[in-house]
């Protein structure tokens, strides 16, 4: 019973308050210790005279100053990485990097043992055991959901089936052949490999023992959660996690999903207001920023992650008392202004998953039609949709009055059929701004 005393710790996963902060401050000044010796950080503290003995709170975290993705761009490729530590790290991790430098990670082997922990922590907490089989329906490679989740699966000791992204007949064949019974994907892949069990006329309640799903990577509202759980018969889980801090791992869900936990013995987090930068209260949504506190080859202090989401005020009935951040809402960077109104994609998708005749993929393009701007709103049928031309005119009048009601701009809505929408990455794009800058 191995796994009862290593990936629920109780004298970690239920501390107090005072004592978290505690063992925060202590990782802190070591973390701040560590990190300047990067060239980075090393020139960044010294312009502020900034070292360990200026922390002596947690609050004190607020003399650092924030790092950005811009600074790691700027710093490509080991520009954070800590003297001496160089020759011992055994793996990178980058981002795609669409324009200029990508984002890179680096890890030590001690920095990799502590992630799978975390991941295996994380399993762990939402039911998975070392009976199961894990598929992981994941990109490998440079992106970190793969890996992240395969080494933490590993640990936990549970059956692993890296199946990678896509093909999704051959996803199917391996549910059905080797009994799985806990799948990884992003949310949008979701939808298609549900449409493919209709397809070949499976009953996945029925003819899978899949019992636990695990999603993340893209911001989704809690409508698609549902309507993936309805279709599955299977209880799906929000992971959250970023390349930067790791990957995978960062906050999890339990199983009575009411938030996310963030394992505040690896990370400290604060919520700020994106264009002060300063606090916001509990329960207000502002920009996640985060600090890794167990990281040895690559620590990041204060990044801010641009993501947005706000704490759960309260206890969590589940006993664990690491502070709980609601799903994201989506990005600082991600909202668009169109005629005066802020919009973010979050709210077309709340809408969009209304409707059962539509799948879970959709991209929202903003371009310019003469001296106005208009909202272009495509949106993928699923496997059940008619082709019945007056029926599909009146779900897309539907889609367009909710819309309406929910934006207060009314988009034109495409239904376009399955698998049409594009990709980066494995995974969905949601917006394309063709608007002249």
């Amino acid at each position: 019973m191995h796994g009862e005393t290593i990936y629920y710790q109780p004298a970690i996963e239920t501390m107090s308050r005072e004592e978290i902060e505690k063992l925060q401050v202590k990782r802190l000044k070591e973390t701040i210790t560590q990190a300047t010796k990067s060239p980075f950080y090393r020139a960044e503290y010294s312009k502020i005279g900034v070292d360990a003995s200026t922390i002596t709170s947690i609050n004190d975290i607020r003399k650092l100053p924030f790092t950005t993705k811009a600074d790691l761009r700027d710093s490509y490729p080991f520009g954070l990485v800590v003297d001496g530590m160089k020759d011992k790290v055994v793996r990178l991790h980058s981002s795609s990097g669409t324009t200029g430098h990508p984002t890179v990670i680096c890890h030590s082997q001690h920095d990799l043992d502590q992630w799978a922990m975390r991941v295996a922590r994380s399993l762990y907490m939402v039911g998975v055991r070392e009976t199961d089989v894990f598929q992981n329906s994941s990109g490998y490679g440079m992106f970190t959901g793969g890996l992240g989740f395969q080494y933490g699966a590993e640990k936990l000791g549970a059956l692993t089936v890296p199946a990678a992204a896509g093909n999704t007949p051959r996803q199917i064949k391996f549910i059905q052949d080797f009994d799985t019974t806990v799948i990884h994907a992003i949310p949008s892949y979701t939808s298609r490999l549900y449409e493919g069990f209709v397809e070949m006329g499976i009953d996945v309640k029925k003819e899978t023992n899949l019992k636990i799903l695990l999603i993340g990577a893209e911001p989704h509202t809690d409508e698609q959660r549902k309507k993936i759980e309805a279709n599955f018969g299977a209880k799906a889980y929000n992971s959250f996690g970023l390349s930067e801090m790791s990957g995978p791992g960062v906050a999890f869900e339990c199983t009575y999903q009411d938030g996310l936990h963030i394992w505040e013995d690896c990370y400290i987090v604060e919520i700020v207001n994106p264009e002060t930068l300063e606090p916001v209260a509990d329960g207000e949504i502002g920009e996640l920023v985060l600090t890794t506190l167990d990281r040895d080859a690559m620590p990041i202090i204060r990044y801010r992650t641009r993501d947005l989401t706000r704490f759960i005020v309260g206890d969590c009935a589940c006993g664990r008392t690491h502070r709980r951040i609601d799903r994201v809402k989506g990005r600082s960077d991600d909202m668009f202004i169109v005629k005066g109104v802020n919009i973010f994609p979050m709210q077309i998708e709340k809408v969009l998953m209304e409707f059962e005749q539509i799948g879970t993929n959709y991209l929202i393009t903003i371009a310019n039609v003469g001296s106005n701007d208009e909202i272009k709103i495509e949106v993928e049928l699923n496997t059940m949709f008619t082709d019945d031309y007056s029926k599909l005119e009146k779900l897309g009048k539907e889609i367009t009055r909710k819309l309406r009601d929910e934006i207060l701009i009314t988009p034109k809505v495409l239904l376009v059929g399955k698998n049409s929408l594009p990709q980066q990455d494995g995974k969905a794009v949601r917006v394309s701004d063709l608007r002249d800058k």
